[in-house]
């Protein structure tokens, strides 16, 4: 069976949405965070006010538009991963592809900006935190404990999540992802 398409609707809510952060984060780079309103926003978007809140919950949300599409990312890696893959062969490999894209050449200046915002490092952290906790239960439902997440779900899944503010500053961040990764398949192990 195959997978339906989304309406016009859906498409066009979703082009409104990409349309306003992508403006939001030229606008951001341009003058900075903290210069530019949510009103500039919608102004540049062509967009009512409402319509920037119907879509973000926040200022913050619309630099990390992609918040839970990474989310989804490493869920579906560890319940989506072929049979006989391993869960941190799985984590691994996504944690690869993430990392590649937070370090893709043109992104110093978003990572700039966001270790220059002390609210973009708080929402930042609070993100990589609800990352963790969903993380977590995935990978207590994965050990046939859903809905049991216990402390050691909890650590493993901060562990791993703390690979991307660790490595996107690192010389390497390939073997920045390897060498803490080899770190937690000796700690799932020896969970």
């Amino acid at each position: 069976m195959s997978e339906q398409q989304p309406g016009r609707r859906e498409r066009k809510k979703a082009a409104t949405r990409l349309a306003i952060a992508n403006t939001a984060l030229q606008l951001f780079l341009e003058k900075g965070y903290d210069a530019v309103g949510i009103r500039e926003v919608a102004q540049a978007a062509d967009v009512a006010v409402t319509t920037v809140f119907a879509h973000f919950s926040s200022k913050e949300a619309l630099v990390f538009d992609r918040d839970q599409g990474i989310q989804d990312r490493l869920i579906g890696a560890l319940t989506g991963r072929a049979s006989g893959r391993s869960v941190p062969e799985a984590l691994r490999a996504e944690l690869h592809a993430l990392v590649g894209e937070f370090t893709a050449d043109g992104s110093s200046p978003f990572w700039r900006m966001v270790n220059d915002s002390a609210d973009l490092r708080e929402y930042e952290a609070r993100m990589w935190l609800r990352h963790a906790d969903a993380l977590a239960a995935a990978l207590a439902a994965d050990r046939g404990r859903p809905g049991d997440v216990t402390i050691s779900d909890r650590a493993l899944a901060r562990f791993v999540l703390g690979v991307h503010p660790l490595v996107r500053d690192a010389p390497d961040p390939v073997a920045a992802v390897d060498e803490i990764m080899n770190l937690f398949a000796a700690a799932w192990s020896a969970a």
